[in-house]
Formats: C-alpha cells, sequence, structure tokens
C-alpha cells in the first residue's frame, strides 16, 4: 500500500478531517439498505452483509462481508430474531460499532408469531406489542457487546421479526438513523436529518398509494410461502389464510402441508404464493392439482431489485402487485 504523502497524512489527521469524516455504515438485509441509503444520500453508502437472494435467517458471510462488518462504525439491523447467528458475529467482528437492533426500538411495532399453519387465533389476541421500554439513544459502543437483557420485561421470543413490511416502522426508523449517523457524524447532521425527513414525506405518500391500490383486495384469500407478511397484511387490511413454512422458514412437516392442502380443497383459496429465495417446485408439486394460483411469486426482501434508496418502495409496491393480481382472480 502506497504511503501518504507528509501534507496529505496530517490533513486526514486533523481534527477538521475527522469531524468531516462519513461513518462505515453496515446493515443486514436490502430493505434496511435501502433506508440508511435514504438518510446517507450522496455522503456515502451502507455495506449489506447478507447477500442479496440469500435467507437472512441462516447465512455465511463471505470474507468481504466479514471485513465490512469489522470496519463498520455503525450497524444498522433488523435484530438477532431475525439473524440470530448474526449477534455471535456482532459480538466477535462488530464489537466496537455502534450496534443499532430496529426491532428493539420502542418506535417499532411489533406482533406475535401467528400459531399454526393455518394462524389459529393466539391467546393472547392478535399479538400486538408496543415496546414501551425506555430508549435513551445513547448507544454508546458498548451496546455492541449486545449486552442488552431487554429491561423492558419479556423476551423477543415469539415475535415476528419481518417488522420492515411495515412502512409505519420505516418511517419511525428513519429519525433513528439519522440521529445516530448524525452523533457520529456531527457536521453532516442537517443533511441525515433533512434525507430523514424527506423519506419520512416519501413514505407517507406510498403508504396512502398502496392503501388506495389494495382497498378492494381484502377478498383475496391466498396462501404464503412463510409466515413473514403480518406486518404488511396488518397495515393495508388484506390476510393470509395460512403459510406453508414457519416464519424462520424452516421445512414444513407432512402434516402442515396436509393440513394446508385440505385448506386449499375445502376453502376458497385464490392463491399460493412462493419466494425466490426457495425452490418453487414443492408449492407447485404439492397444490398444483388443486386449480389454486401457484404462479406468484413475492418477496419481502428486494431480491431481484437494484440496491438503493428506492429498493424499499418499489418492494411495497411489488407485494401490492401480487396481492391485487392474487385478488383479481378471485
Amino acid at each position: 500500500m502506497p504511503r501518504l504523502g507528509p501534507y496529505l497524512a496530517a490533513l486526514m489527521m486533523s481534527p477538521a478531517a475527522a469531524s468531516a469524516a462519513v461513518p462505515s455504515v453496515a446493515v443486514d438485509i436490502p430493505p434496511v439498505y435501502s433506508l440508511v441509503d435514504r438518510v446517507m444520500g450522496d455522503l456515502g453508502t451502507p455495506a449489506l452483509l447478507i447477500q442479496q437472494g440469500a435467507s437472512p435467517h441462516r447465512y455465511d458471510m463471505r470474507p468481504s462481508e466479514a471485513e465490512a462488518l469489522e470496519n463498520a462504525d455503525a450497524v444498522f439491523w433488523i435484530g438477532e430474531d431475525l439473524t440470530p447467528w448474526l449477534t455471535h458475529a456482532m459480538n466477535t467482528l462488530g464489537d466496537d460499532a455502534l450496534s443499532i437492533e430496529l426491532m428493539d426500538l420502542p418506535e417499532t411495532q411489533t406482533f406475535a408469531y401467528r400459531q399454526g399453519a393455518t394462524f389459529e387465533p393466539h391467546q393472547h389476541d392478535d399479538g400486538e406489542h408496543d415496546h414501551a421500554h425506555s430508549h435513551d439513544h445513547a448507544h454508546s459502543a458498548d451496546h455492541g457487546a449486545h449486552d442488552h437483557g431487554h429491561p423492558h420485561g419479556h423476551s423477543h421470543e415469539g415475535q415476528n421479526p419481518h417488522v420492515w413490511l411495515d412502512p409505519r416502522n420505516a418511517q419511525a426508523w428513519l429519525d433513528v438513523i439519522a440521529d445516530d449517523l448524525a452523533r457520529l457524524d456531527p457536521a453532516h447532521a442537517d443533511t441525515y436529518r433533512n434525507n430523514a425527513r424527506l423519506g419520512q414525506d416519501e413514505l407517507n405518500t406510498l403508504t396512502k398509494a398502496l392503501q388506495q391500490q389494495l382497498a378492494n383486495a381484502s377478498a383475496a384469500n391466498f396462501i404464503v410461502f412463510h409466515d413473514a407478511y403480518q406486518y404488511f397484511e396488518h397495515r393495508f387490511d388484506v390476510h393470509a389464510a395460512g403459510a406453508i413454512s414457519l416464519g424462520d422458514a424452516r421445512k414444513p412437516s407432512p402434516s402442515r402441508i396436509a393440513e394446508l392442502h385440505t385448506l386449499v380443497e375445502t376453502h376458497d383459496i385464490d392463491c399460493v404464493f412462493s419466494e425466490p429465495q426457495y425452490n418453487p417446485e414443492p408449492v407447485k408439486s404439492v397444490f398444483g392439482d388443486t386449480g389454486v394460483n401457484t404462479s406468484i411469486v413475492v418477496d419481502p426482501l428486494g431480491t431481484d431489485l437494484a440496491l438503493g434508496d428506492d429498493l424499499y418502495p418499489q418492494l411495497m409496491h411489488k407485494l401490492a402487485d401480487a396481492v391485487s393480481q392474487c385478488a383479481s382472480d378471485a
């Protein structure tokens, strides 16, 4: 590696240069990448820790991704309920970074996992959960060591981690992202916060557009590949009849498949959705003889979308289009 000239080295080490340094930021999944990219704007680009097209529930980081985590000043991730394997990596590689688990924020609305293949009613109503714990937003480097025993009096065990599929959660996170980046980089605080405000306006417009698009889609009767869409359903008043796999996309049991097959045969199910991260053939082979539409692919992660600040709204539009298509077949 070539040595820096004395003047350049001195400039880079000066307080003025240090104060203007843009933080190195890492994120877990493409939707979070999109939101962080919206806040950073032209100042920088986050590093994605999970390759597009891979499942976040189980993943082995590539060397370049591990290096990005090790070099990060801040890591924005959904949390250990979505990526339990990342907790160890954070402790070993990202222990010096500012760690922000978005699911753990008081601004984030969460729901419990639904029970059974056909979502039997939960004993605690609909499982809605509002974080009541205090969040002073200090986010010290010690937070990277994950010494957070959930002081709000509960564990996230059983909470559905696909929280980004409610745009109201995403709107709230933009402020958090901006505040944390501003704390690390005060010289650009105004830029981060202005970008967050613009992003919130865009998401508000997006939410209204999707509500209008899906206003007549509540009649759509569909089964999802795994229980990832509860937040989208709740926000836009559409309702899945069941899920082939559990919320962490584990392989379903034969009895679960049989239960869903019976549901399709005995109820007016319009569509069974597949996902690009998983082989669609089981969906077609199990439900192909029922006459139900198995051709619609939905993607909670934006696998085929270009990384950038537009990925999140494109992802939400594509989900709405899929449900609308199913409703039109009803």
